[in-house]
């Protein structure tokens, strides 16, 4: 077909797809065309902003590196990572909710034993943390794999400004589904702002920020694996969060307590934190 116009382009785009082998890769530039399609036809932009946008999703691909992913934050930052959670973990009632992955894990991350001290000499508030891993039904779940990672207490994790991992680890429950470890509070923190997404956010008149929180991913054998995170209670930004992966299930209060004896029997000579949250896991 020639002569094609707005309103014919989209029909004759979509047609020279009829012969894919894969009846997905069809379906999916199908509805990539016909969406796409329909919002440039509803926004009518100009060739500069068509040039712009262009240049933007290069700037995007340039700012990705082993430790940065910036096509990350952007799916992030619109709230798609959000929507991709959402659809593929369609989760029963009394299974713990997931939330978005992020862009700071890292492979291999040391194993501690239970209690032991994840923060390999990063200062801060001392923060116990506990927690219980079981089926949906509650029965705990021995040996099931704990790895868990989150920011300091000025909002950065160890691949931004570390040469060594540090506020992570990797966990084994023990008989009765524990877990437990040292760390220190984290804090609020902004995604990184300095490159194209940061621009996206400042234009759309948002903050970048994220609360308070820890990562955790809990694996074991014929259950799915669980991505989530748990927040802190109070914190200025759980309304806001730039990647809207705040759940009111996935808040705690990060407890602060008085020295004395901690909860896993260590005796505290300052203040500290605790945190503890019961996980429940989805059958495979």
């Amino acid at each position: 077909m020639r002569d094609l116009n707005e309103h014919t382009l989209t029909d004759e785009v979509i047609s020279r797809f009829a012969n894919s082998k894969s009846p997905r890769i069809k379906q999916i530039s199908e509805a990539l065309v016909r969406h796409l399609h329909d919002f440039v036809r509803e926004i009518e932009p100009t060739q500069e902003e068509w040039e712009f946008a262009i240049d933007f999703l290069t700037r995007t691909g340039h700012m990705c590196d082993d430790k940065r992913q910036e096509f990350i934050l952007l799916s992030d930052a619109l709230g798609v990572s959000m929507l991709v959670d959402a659809i593929n973990h369609r989760m029963p009632e009394g299974v713990t909710e997931t939330t978005v992955f992020g862009p700071f894990y890292v492979e291999g991350a040391k194993q501690y034993e239970l209690g032991g001290d994840i923060t390999e000499g990063v200062s801060g508030t001392p923060m116990l943390i506990t927690g219980t891993v079981s089926d949906q039904d509650g029965k705990p779940l021995a040996g099931a794999t704990v790895n868990l990672w989150q920011s300091d207490t000025e909002g950065f994790y160890d691949v931004q400004r570390l040469d060594s991992l540090a506020l992570r680890g990797v966990l084994h429950t023990n008989d009765r589904g524990e877990f437990s470890c040292w760390t220190v509070r984290p804090s609020a923190y902004p995604i990184p702002d300095d490159g194209p997404v940061g621009q996206m956010l400042e234009a759309q008149g948002r903050h970048p920020y994220r609360p308070a929180h820890v990562h955790f991913m809990i694996e074991a054998p014929g259950f799915q694996k669980l991505v989530t995170h748990v927040f802190a209670d109070g914190d200025t930004y759980l309304d806001s969060d730039v990647v809207f992966g705040v759940k009111n299930s996935l808040i705690r209060e990060y407890e602060m307590r008085e020295p004395g004896q901690a909860p896993d029997g260590r005796d505290m000579t300052e203040p500290y934190a605790y945190l503890h949250y019961d996980f429940r896991l989805k059958r495979a």
